[in-house]
C-alpha cells in the first residue's frame, strides 16, 4: 500500500514538472518572437532599413513632410513608436523629411480645375482630393476653395485640396399623377411647366373571349379559351382625346426641369 501511494505521489510530481515545463517553453516560444521597435527617426532609409533588419522587421517609406529640423531624406517619424513591442516580421511605416518649406501654396481659387492641376504640378506640389459640389451663383468646373489656403508658408506636406462647382443643381420636382387624364391637357400642362412629351404608345384594346361556338359541334362546346391578354403597344399619334394608362416616371418620382414624361394611353 505504502509503495502504491509513493508511486502515484512520483507520477502527481513528474506531471507537474512536465505541466511546468510546457507552460515555460510556450512563454519563452512567445516571447522569444517578439521584439522591441528601434529608434530610425534622423536615420536615411537604407539605415533605417538595414537597423529594423537586425531586428528581424521591415520598413518602408509612406509618406514626406516639410521639416525646419530634420534634414531632407532623413526619417521624421514611424509607426510603430519606438520601443513599441512587436512580432518579428512587422513593419515599420517611415515618413521622410522634404527638409524646410521652400514651395509657397499657389492661388488656385476662380481657376478651372485643368488649370489647377497644371499650377500644382508646375510648383512639385500634389492635389491630395479633389471635392465637386453644386454650388448657387458659381461657374460650373471653378474651383471655389481649397486648403491650405493660399500663400500659405507653415504646411506639413507638399498637398492641398480643392473644392470644385458644379454650377446651379437644377431645379428637381415631384411628378404628379396624370393617369386617367386625356393627353392634350396633360401636354398643356406639362409645356407649362417646362416639360415635354417623350414617347406616347397605343394600347391596343384587349380582344373579347370567344364564347360562342357553332351549333352542331359538341366537340367544340367542351373547349375552353383562355383569357387574353392586353393587345401590344403600339407606337403611333394618338388623338389628344386619349387617356393615359401609364406614365414614366411613375407619380411620386423626381424629375429634372425640362425632362420628357412617356405615356401609354388608350
Amino acid at each position: 500500500m505504502r509503495n502504491l501511494l509513493r508511486y502515484f505521489l512520483m507520477a502527481l510530481v513528474l506531471l507537474a514538472v512536465a505541466l511546468l515545463s510546457a507552460l515555460t517553453a510556450m512563454r519563452l516560444a512567445i516571447h522569444g518572437r517578439e521584439v522591441s521597435v528601434p529608434d530610425l527617426r534622423g536615420k536615411t532609409p537604407i539605415e533605417a532599413r538595414r537597423i529594423a533588419d537586425d531586428a528581424g522587421l521591415a520598413a518602408s517609406v509612406e509618406r514626406n513632410y516639410y521639416s525646419a529640423t530634420i534634414l531632407e531624406g532623413r526619417v521624421l517619424s514611424q509607426m510603430p513608436n519606438p520601443g513599441t513591442v512587436v512580432r518579428r516580421g512587422w513593419e515599420i511605416r517611415l515618413a521622410l523629411s522634404l527638409g524646410p518649406q521652400r514651395v509657397t501654396v499657389p492661388q488656385l481659387v476662380g481657376g478651372s480645375e485643368r488649370a489647377a492641376d497644371l499650377t500644382v504640378a508646375q510648383r512639385g506640389i500634389e492635389i491630395e482630393s479633389i471635392a465637386h459640389a453644386a454650388l448657387p451663383g458659381a461657374a460650373s468646373d471653378q474651383v471655389v476653395g481649397q486648403n491650405p489656403p493660399a500663400n500659405s508658408t507653415n504646411v506639413s506636406a507638399p498637398k492641398v485640396s480643392v473644392l470644385v462647382s458644379q454650377g446651379d443643381s437644377p431645379a428637381a420636382f415631384v411628378m404628379p399623377s396624370f393617369l386617367g387624364q386625356p393627353l392634350g391637357t396633360v401636354t398643356n400642362t406639362l409645356h407649362d411647366a417646362g416639360f415635354s412629351v417623350g414617347r406616347v404608345n397605343m394600347m391596343q384594346p384587349i380582344s373579347p373571349p370567344a364564347s360562342a361556338v357553332p351549333n352542331g359541334n359538341p366537340s367544340a362546346q367542351q373547349e375552353t379559351t383562355a383569357p387574353s391578354a392586353p393587345g401590344p403597344l403600339v407606337a403611333t399619334s394618338p388623338s389628344p382625346a386619349s387617356i393615359v394608362v401609364s406614365q414614366d416616371p411613375s407619380p411620386g418620382a423626381k424629375v429634372v426641369a425640362g425632362s420628357a414624361i412617356n405615356f401609354v394611353v388608350k
